[in-house]
């Protein structure tokens, strides 16, 4: 969805955005950077320079850096100047030209009523096409284990979500063309190209180990087929003419 900002510009030296205010919870870490999901969507989407994958960064006007700020859990943005953007500590929608295409939030104790109600206003506000939640207890932070809002008109209507007959659920993100799921707890996302989900870190592990166990087969079965060969010719050359 394409969109024009009007946000006044500030007249005066430009303020740095503030940090982000210390968190008392272990979400993200437990569900998006222990996974490695940052890695997985840079690898997937493309374009380093210019598509933006990052969590925390405060998100609002050049011209009010210091209030009315929002910090994603997950952002993603296309077609930025990836470099700048994390040079200048946030993400300036104004003079940036655009919002971030998506971000998601995961639910914590401390913050989750205010991920689906004055957040989800302000990303709103802010013109963000897609904005997800995903609640790793299942429904008991949010009213739902996963949710996304589509950007209409100015107005964030839901985003379809399936439940499988294994008590999963996803749901479709265009802006990233992946499915995203809630599997037992753990956020997924399944690229419905390829039929196959994007790899955590885990599965990049297993399967470096798995390549690393096949090349050690590999070598042995060698060695034994190259042993093989010695002994026939030895056997060869001690038998009579």
């Amino acid at each position: 969805m394409t969109a024009k900002y009007t946000a006044p510009r500030s007249s005066g030296p430009v303020a740095q955005f503030p940090e982000r205010p210390r968190r008392n919870d272990m979400q993200n870490f437990l569900y998006l950077s222990l996974p490695g999901h940052a890695t997985a969507l840079n690898r997937f989407l493309g374009s380093p320079n210019t598509t933006l994958v990052i969590g925390e960064m405060p998100v609002g006007w050049s011209a009010n850096r210091q209030e009315g700020l929002l910090y994603p859990d997950l952002m993603v943005a296309f077609n930025v100047d990836r470099a700048a953007v994390i040079e200048d500590r946030g993400f300036a929608i104004d003079d940036i030209g655009k919002p971030p295409d998506f971000v998601l939030e995961v639910a914590s104790f401390s913050t989750a009523l205010n991920d689906y109600t004055t957040k989800r206003n302000g990303y709103a506000v802010y013109g963000i096409p897609e904005y997800w939640r995903f609640d790793p207890t299942g429904g008991r932070r949010y009213p739902w284990p996963l949710a996304g809002d589509l950007l209409i008109e100015g107005e964030y209507r839901p985003i379809t979500i399936t439940q499988t007959d294994k008590d999963e659920h996803w749901g479709h993100s265009d802006a990233l063309n992946l499915d995203i799921c809630w599997e037992q707890g753990q956020l997924r996302w399944y690229d419905p190209d390829s039929k196959s989900y994007l790899p955590t870190h885990e599965d990049a592990l297993d399967a470096i180990i798995a390549a690393e166990a096949q090349r050690d087969a590999e070598r042995e079965a060698r060695i034994a087929a190259e042993a093989r060969v010695r002994q026939l010719e030895q056997e060869l050359r001690r038998r009579p003419l």
